[in-house]
């Protein structure tokens, strides 16, 4: 599951809106919509005051390389 479809999920499963998730977390309205349209550039603190309404927080994630693996 990818980031934005956890936080749409998450949002979603509260019977929240955009905009009162945005003032719940303390960030602005057009960050969560990037947020949930998978914005590959976004502030970790913002996307931590979000996933934090949830319990969650960004953490390292391993990758699994199908060609090369770094040793």
């Amino acid at each position: 599951m990818t980031l934005r479809e956890f936080v749409k999920e998450k949002r979603s499963s509260a019977k929240l809106t955009q905009p009162e998730l945005a003032e719940k977390a303390g960030v602005g309205l057009r960050f969560i919509r990037d947020l949930e349209q998978g914005k590959l550039s976004l502030r970790m603190d913002k996307v931590n005051q979000v996933l934090q309404l949830f319990g969650h927080e960004l953490g390292p994630v391993k990758i699994t390389f199908e060609e090369k693996s770094l040793k």
